[in-house]
């Protein structure tokens, strides 16, 4: 089974760690050693410093977009350098380097892509190139709600729901000030068109992201057609 992993740089570098990048390392190695697996990597709070820092000394957003994914790339090279000989060298800088990488290793970690993209979409991108068949969100979110949960207190969790009422959410989510949806809005858009089967989970513990893709059991959500039938979910 191939397989989009999107490890936010919140959790995988809060402090920038080497134990955090080891912890997720073993995690990608037990993962691989039975599924195929891309892993696009955040930048976390050190690409929204080095942002901050660009804007104010006058760069443009492309710019600052593009010091974003150099931030990403590091951290992909991090997670790299964690996992030894069991993953493509480099990480990819474009789509077609992807599937390059892809149809040579079983692993290939990679952060930013495009100015103007996040690693939300890089990584739905990333599972329509390669015909995903899973693609996992792990966030500092434990899931999908009806609202963002820090600005509204009867915010609603979702088990699961279908990938145009996940548009739904985000949009109302993303026009409301200061509020933030858990997947940006093209990444919903992408996962809607393809209709990849999407876990969106809290990704702090890296155990989580083992169960999900190995044993199919998760406590985040599911987003799939009413159809879906498969065998992920945790809560059928």
């Amino acid at each position: 089974m191939s397989i989009v992993i999107s490890l936010g740089g919140s959790i995988l570098a809060p402090d920038l760690s080497s134990s955090k990048f080891s912890e997720y390392s073993e995690v990608l190695k037990d993962i691989s050693g039975e599924e195929e697996v891309v892993v696009v990597t955040g930048g976390g709070e050190m690409a929204r410093e080095y942002i901050d820092i660009a804007r104010g000394l006058g760069s443009n957003e492309a710019a600052c977009d593009s010091i974003g994914i150099e931030v990403t790339r590091l951290n992909a090279r991090l997670l790299i350098s964690a996992l030894g000989s069991d993953v493509f060298p480099e990480p990819p800088g474009s789509y077609d380097e992807v599937l390059k990488a892809f149809s040579v290793s079983d692993v290939v970690v990679m952060g930013g892509v495009s100015p103007g993209q996040s690693t939300d979409a890089v990584s739905a991108l990333v599972a329509e190139y390669i015909d995903a068949e899973l693609l996992v969100f792990a966030t500092s979110v434990d899931g999908v709600y009806s609202s963002d949960p820090r600005f509204n207190d009867d915010a609603v969790k979702f088990d699961r729901i279908t990938p145009d009422r996940l548009v739904e959410i985000v949009m109302e989510t993303e026009i409301k000030a200061g509020a933030k949806s858990v997947v940006d809005p093209l990444a919903s858009k992408i996962i809607e068109r393809s209709e990849i089967p999407t876990v969106v989970l809290d990704g702090g513990v890296p155990e989580k992201i083992r169960s999900v893709i190995l044993d199919g059991v998760h406590e985040g959500t599911l987003v799939v057609s009413e159809e879906y039938e498969g065998v992920l979910g945790g809560f059928d």
